[in-house]
């Protein structure tokens, strides 16, 4: 039978402990002008009788959810899950609660997760794109009512919106310039796709640092790949066909980097006598993986500190959406066993 039991409301409560209604949505809000004896009884009163506040209609009443919605690429990445941690701790400190949607790297899935949140009235946005997100077109709906948006990371970097980023050709261009001091002559360069910012910058650092030192570029030292650990594991097998072996890889991604290293040992490659190896982001793979991995630190906490930061600004009307452009995270190399041929 179903069961029917109508929610209890803060009426039921008033007229149990013989008070007004108003009374009890100020105790229940733990307000100073209620005595705390009396705060106390409808506290109790209200778990017994298994009270539930309507939040969301409170909330609605006032034109605000205290919700923030975020927007992943994928889900399964130590740096994604590090970005999260910084946005969790600021919207927690601030009083907000997280809306998390996942694109699985589909423009369409991005899109039908932006419409969804904005449905659901969330305050502000925090979003990163998907690798074939080629507009921004979903995102016009929030612009229209003023709610803010910061894209992180993966951003459209001719766009006017908020972004906050690291500067990605320095870091392409350092970890180049760091296996051509090893000695290293013939680089490849393992990234995904040239059409998201974070790729085409790391790529473009690249080109600069072998155009400065005077070597050749070549578009088959270049592999477009997925970053995953089958990517590991093909960029290893493609490495061992070259002829000419290459004597450095930069691989824009540190699980992969690991796998590949992995893989090229288990066929006989020493590493970094044969091969320098300089991965990014510096995930705790790179500490386990023997040698250690020479890699970009890429501070994910800080990174969703700084954009949950911006967003609440905005909120509190402390800063106006327009007055934010791009905000650059600090970055730097961090040198490893994997890529020091110099010294090894």
């Amino acid at each position: 039978m179903k069961n029917t039991k109508k929610e209890t409301t803060i009426y039921d409560i008033a007229q149990k402990l013989n008070i007004s209604s108003a009374t009890v949505s100020r105790g229940l809000q733990d307000h100073p002008a209620i005595k705390k004896e009396t705060r106390k009884k409808i506290l109790e009163t209200a778990i017994e009788l298994g009270y539930r506040r309507n939040i969301i209609a409170s909330n609605l009443r006032r034109q605000k959810t205290n919700t923030i919605g975020v927007i992943v690429h994928e889900l399964n990445s130590n740096f994604i899950t590090s970005v999260l941690a910084g946005i969790e701790k600021i919207t927690t400190e601030a009083g907000y609660d997280l809306i998390i949607a996942h694109s699985y790297e589909s423009y369409e899935k991005e899109v039908a997760n932006a419409t969804n949140l904005f449905h659901k009235r969330v305050d502000g946005l925090i979003a990163s794109l998907a690798l074939n997100t080629t507009n921004l077109n979903h995102y016009k709906q929030y612009h229209d009512k003023h709610i803010p948006i910061i894209f992180f990371d993966r951003v459209e970097e001719r766009s006017d919106s908020a972004k906050v980023i690291i500067d990605n050709y320095k870091c392409g261009y350092q970890a180049t310039k760091h296996l051509i001091e090893q000695g290293c002559k013939n680089i490849v360069l393992v990234t995904a796709s040239l059409t998201r910012n974070v790729y085409q910058q790391r790529y473009k650092g690249y080109r600069d640092a072998l155009d400065e030192a005077g070597l050749p570029f070549s578009e088959s030292n270049v592999l477009i790949k997925d970053l995953s650990e089958q990517c590991g594991v093909e960029a290893a097998e493609y490495i061992l066909q070259m002829n000419p072996r290459p004597d450095g890889a930069f691989i824009t991604n540190d699980f992969s980097a690991a796998v590949c290293m992995k893989t090229l040992k288990e066929n006989g490659v020493n590493i970094p006598e044969d091969i320098a190896i300089v991965g990014f982001n510096n995930d705790a793979v790179g500490k386990i993986i023997e040698p250690q991995l020479t890699t970009i630190d890429y501070p994910g906490i800080d990174m969703g500190e700084i954009a949950a930061k911006s967003l609440i600004e905005q909120l509190a009307g402390d800063t106006k959406i327009n007055q934010i452009s791009t905000l650059v995270v600090r970055s730097e190399l961090i040198v490893r066993g994997s890529s020091l041929k110099t010294h090894s």
